[in-house]
């Protein structure tokens, strides 16, 4: 069952959805929703986590103390990225990922590179 989160960094929180392995990370690609925001570690083996924005909302509207709440989320929940002091972390609206059969369960690319 995949996770979810209500961050409570800003009045207005917000949801937040994990999947803790490829075949919850396969859900969420599949059942996402276009205020979705898809957050997960550069290069890295990591959980996909996944911020839903409010009705209007666009990713330059996210609250520095929610994308916070994502980042942690993402580097706790990835075996090498926990282990180190930094580590890049991408992020992309949901319409921007890419699922072709040929892909690996839980694995994805996207639409437009420079919209990472």
């Amino acid at each position: 069952m995949v996770f979810y989160f209500t961050s409570t960094a800003v009045p207005a929180g917000y949801t937040i959805y994990m999947g803790k392995d490829k075949y919850e990370n396969e859900d969420l690609i599949k059942y996402g929703w276009p205020e979705d925001v898809w957050f997960h570690v550069d290069k890295l083996s990591s959980a996909h986590v996944y911020l839903r924005l409010h009705r209007g909302q666009t990713m330059d509207d996210i609250p520095k103390e929610v994308l916070s709440d994502c980042a942690h989320l993402v580097k706790a929940n990835s075996i090498q990225g926990s282990k180190l002091g930094s580590m890049g972390l991408v992020y992309t609206p949901w319409s921007n990922l890419r699922k072709t059969p040929d892909m690996d369960v839980g694995q994805i690319g996207f639409h437009r590179q420079r919209d990472v």
